[in-house]
């Protein structure tokens, strides 16, 4: 794909918060693009900011204590950062939605499923009430609900969970946005149903030419759905690749090891685990922030953060091992 396919640019994002503890570093400096049709995975482990880059796309960060203190992000040619409550209002839904991760407390249970997909479609559409109406059917239909135009008029308790799910993908995608943020989605779902909603995706981004940015720590969902990966820890992107090149020839050490903790149906002995914890955001180690659970770090790597080195085509890793192999190929050229 073209640079002219990119409709999402993020730049150096840094979203803190300011709390008695002191400064928390959420996103501290995230960049990627994203591209018209493509999705985009961004896995790691709890807590490592995955869900606040999200947040921060979308202006929904918990303010005040939150702030994006630095970077861009930019929409289809508009830098987001610099707009408003009111502007951002006019944005989520018609360009940029999201697909939170549990429908049992993102939908209200006192409204019926009609009135919370017409909520959402009139942020962005100024239509008559049997427009709507019609509208939101056609949502609910286009998410693969049976019988639409009856289900409009049941409450949340009154479907299971995959169908909740794919009425929170339906209110996501109404009002037709370039962009999807599918938050961990199929969490909530057992293994059959988060097969059928991941192929309704699938085939959805197909018939619209969507992008989607898919938050998982599930590799099994990485290999499915998405075409690169971005891995983050504490608060930054450590290697991004495409899917191929990510699992044949993963370089950072945090990538490998989330790798290597994924079960196997051909290995019966002990599962890998990751040593230690990751640190806390407001009280962060110097250098490389997994020095402290690598088993291959140096004493560089407890000192000062790596710089951002390109691996391959698209393949980008922010590892010190990387440079000294670098260093060492240029040595043995020059000799």
């Amino acid at each position: 794909m073209s640079t002219n396919d990119v409709i999402l640019e993020v730049k150096d994002l840094r979203t803190y918060f300011f709390n008695r503890r002191g400064v928390t570093k959420a996103v501290d400096g995230v960049s990627f693009t994203l591209r018209q049709g493509e999705t985009l995975g961004i896995v790691g482990e709890s807590g490592c900011g995955k869900t606040m880059t999200a947040l921060s796309l979308l202006g929904l960060i918990p303010k005040p204590a939150a702030r994006i203190v630095s970077g861009e992000i930019i929409l289809d040619g508009e830098d987001l950062v610099q707009k408003s409550s009111q502007e951002m209002r006019a944005i989520r839904g018609r360009k940029i939605s999201m697909i939170l991760q549990d429908p049992q407390t993102s939908l209200n249970p006192v409204f019926s499923i009609g009135n919370q997909v017409v909520e959402a479609l009139g942020v962005s559409i100024k239509e008559s009430r049997r427009n709507m109406f019609n509208r939101a059917v056609e949502a609910l239909r286009s998410v693969r609900v049976a019988a639409p135009e009856s289900r409009m008029h049941d409450y949340p308790h009154q479907m299971s969970g995959g169908m909740k799910q794919r009425v929170i993908g339906a209110i996501a995608m109404a009002s037709s946005p370039k962009v999807i943020i599918a938050d961990e989605p199929t969490t909530a779902l057992d293994v059959t149903i988060q097969l059928q909603y991941l192929k309704l995706l699938k085939d959805i981004q197909a018939e619209t030419g969507l992008a989607i940015i898919f938050i998982t720590h599930d590799f099994g969902i990485v290999a499915r759905m998405c075409d690169r990966v971005a891995v983050m820890y504490a608060g930054r992107i450590v290697e991004s690749a495409d899917v191929r090149t990510l699992f044949n020839s993963p370089t950072h050490p945090y990538t490998q090891a989330l790798i290597a903790s994924v079960p196997q149906m051909d290995r019966t002995d002990r599962l890998f685990s990751i040593d230690g914890q990751p640190p806390a955001l407001w009280d962060l180690p110097e250098g490389c922030h997994f020095a402290d659970r690598c088993a291959h770090a140096r004493p560089r790597c407890h000192r000062d953060y790596p710089d951002v080195l390109q691996a391959g085509e698209e393949h980008s890793v922010a590892c010190w091992m990387l440079h000294e192999s670098w260093s060492q190929m240029e040595q043995e050229v020059s000799t």
